[in-house]
C-alpha cells in the first residue's frame, strides 16, 4: 500500500510529497521527492514496538534547505571525494567546485540531494515502489554528458528495501551514486550506536593516511581497529587509539568488498542486541563507505524534535572507492556513452532471533 501526502513546499512554491509504503508485516518506508530521500523506516522490534531506524528531517523544506548531512538522500553524480576537485576522461580535464579543502565532495555545492525529482508509483511482483527520476544536463556540477537517472525504491514482504539505480548518458561521464541513509537500530532518537555490532565482508579498505585523498591506497586492515571481518561493536573501533580512526573522529572509511563489483552479494551486517534488530546489506558495488556521523550538524530540527549528535547513527553507503576516477588501478566509475547503467543495493531488516 502506498499513500501520498503533503510534506511542505519548495522555495519555488511547488508541493513536496511524502510517500508512505506499508507491507503486510506493518513495516513502513517513508520517502520524499526532494533528493529521492529515505525519510523513515519503521519496523517492529523484539518487544513489538514500532521503531524508526533512520535519521531524518521533520519536513520537505528541511530536506531542500538544511540537509548538509545528506540524511537519506541520493548523492551524485559522484559520491565521496575527488582529489584536486578535477579529473580527466578521454584526455579532457573537468574542473569541479572546491568544496572540501582542495577536494570536491559529493559533487557539491549543487547537490542532487536538494533537487526535486519526478516520480512514478509502481505496483510490481517484488512489492510496492516509487521510481524517482532526474535529468542532469551536460556540464551540470562540472560533469560531462546529458544524464537521465532513475532510482527505484521497493518495499518487499520480507522487509527488504530494494534500491535500483538506472542511468544513461550521451557522453562518457563519471557516475558513482549512493544512498546516504543513517541507521540506528534502537531508534533514530535513541543515542549512540557504540553498542551496535557490525560485520563487513572486507579484508582491505581504500583510504588515505594523509589529509590528501590523492594519496589513497588499498590498505590491509586485518587485525587493526578497522577490521570488521569478525563481528564486533562499533564502539570497540572508534574508542581505539588507531590513527586512521582518530584522524576521522570515528569511522569514515571505504571498505573493499570481497568479491564485490559484479553480482549482488552480502556486504555488511549491523545488529543491535537492545532492539533485537538486524540490517543486512547486499550490493553489486565494489565498496561500502562506513560513516558514523562524526560531524553531524544540529542546526535544524530533525523529525520528532530529536537531537542528533556524533556517533548517533551509521551510514552504510554502497559505492565505488573514493577518488576512483583518478586511480586507474581501482574499479572504474566511468559510465560509457549510451550504455545503460544498472545497479542494485538491498537493505534487509530482520530480527536477530530469526536466525
Amino acid at each position: 500500500m502506498i499513500n501520498i501526502s503533503d510534506f511542505g513546499k519548495t522555495k519555488d512554491g511547488k508541493e513536496i510529497h511524502l510517500f508512505t509504503l506499508t507491507n503486510s508485516m506493518g513495516t513502513v518506508l517513508g520517502l520524499t521527492d526532494i533528493g529521492a530521500s529515505v525519510v523513515s523506516i519503521l519496523v517492529e522490534n523484539k518487544i513489538g514496538k514500532m521503531t524508526d531506524i533512520v535519521l531524518g528531517h521533520k519536513s520537505g523544506e528541511c530536506y531542500e534547505r538544511y540537509n548538509g548531512d545528506l540524511m537519506g538522500t541520493i548523492v551524485g553524480r559522484n559520491a565521496n571525494r575527488i582529489s584536486g576537485h578535477a579529473f580527466q576522461i578521454n584526455g579532457v580535464r573537468y574542473e569541479l567546485a572546491d568544496n572540501c579543502h582542495g577536494m570536491n565532495i559529493h559533487s557539491g555545492p549543487d547537490l542532487y540531494s536538494i533537487r526535486q525529482w519526478d516520480y512514478e508509483i509502481l505496483d510490481g511482483e517484488e512489492g510496492d515502489g516509487v521510481r524517482f527520476s532526474l535529468f542532469s544536463p551536460d556540464c551540470d556540477q562540472g560533469m560531462p554528458g546529458n544524464l537521465n537517472l532513475s532510482v527505484t525504491y521497493i518495499l518487499t514482504e520480507d522487509n527488504s528495501v530494494i534500491i535500483k539505480y538506472n542511468a544513461v548518458s550521451d557522453k562518457d561521464t563519471l557516475f558513482n551514486v549512493t544512498n546516504h541513509s543513517y541507521f540506528n537500530l534502537n531508534g533514530h532518537d535513541s543515542g549512540t550506536v557504540d553498542e551496535h555490532y557490525l560485520w563487513i565482508n572486507a579484508k582491505t579498505a581504500a583510504y588515505s593516511l594523509t589529509d590528501d585523498i590523492a594519496d589513497i591506497k588499498i590498505e590491509d586492515i586485518l587485525g587493526t581497529a578497522l577490521d570488521f571481518s569478525v563481528k564486533k561493536t562499533i564502539g570497540e573501533c572508534i574508542r581505539s587509539s588507531y590513527v586512521p580512526v582518530k584522524k576521522c573522529g570515528g569511522l569514515d572509511h571505504n571498505y573493499c568488498i570481497v568479491g564485490g563489483g559484479e553480482d549482488v552479494i552480502h556486504a555488511a551486517c549491523l545488529e543491535s542486541i537492545k532492539s533485537g534488530l538486524k540490517l543486512d546489506v547486499y550490493t553489486d558495488k565494489p565498496g561500502i563507505q562506513v560513516y558514523t556521523a562524526n560531524w553531524i550538524n544540529n542546526g535544524y530540527t530533525p523529525k520528532n524534535n530529536a537531537h542528533y549528535k556524533p556517533v548517533c547513527a551509521v551510514a552504510l553507503e554502497t559505492q565505488f572507492y573514493p577518488d576512483a576516477i583518478n586511480h586507474p588501478e581501482f574499479p572504474s566509475p566511468v559510465l560509457k556513452a549510451d550504455e545503460m547503467y544498472e545497479s542494485c543495493t538491498v537493505y534487509r531488516i530482520s530480527r536477530i532471533d530469526e536466525e
